[in-house]
């Protein structure tokens, strides 16, 4: 594990999406206790699946702009097009 840690600028936006995640499966959990209809729990589960799946999206994306960029430096256009095709081909995880 790498032992310097970096804070980015995305990262509160995440810590706080993923919070909010957090509140919503408690939410569910709560839902199943009670006994709620199978078609409500669905729909709040899939609400909290899309926000983690945004978040690491998110953190990822955030980490190839700014950790690989300083990892790789700066590169002839010609080698530049490989990382570039890599960020971009990321978008799509």
């Amino acid at each position: 594990m790498n032992d310097i840690i970096k804070v980015h600028e995305s990262h509160p936006r995440i810590v706080k999406r993923l919070k909010r995640a957090g509140g919503h499966l408690r939410g569910v959990i709560e839902m199943i206790e009670a006994g709620r209809p199978c078609l409500d729990i669905a729909q709040q589960l899939h609400a909290v699946e899309k926000a983690i799946a945004h978040a690491k999206k998110t953190l990822i994306q955030d980490h190839l702009n700014h950790c690989l960029e300083e990892v790789v430096g700066p590169l002839a256009r010609s080698r530049r097009r490989s990382i570039d095709e890599f960020k971009e081909i990321a978008k799509y995880l």
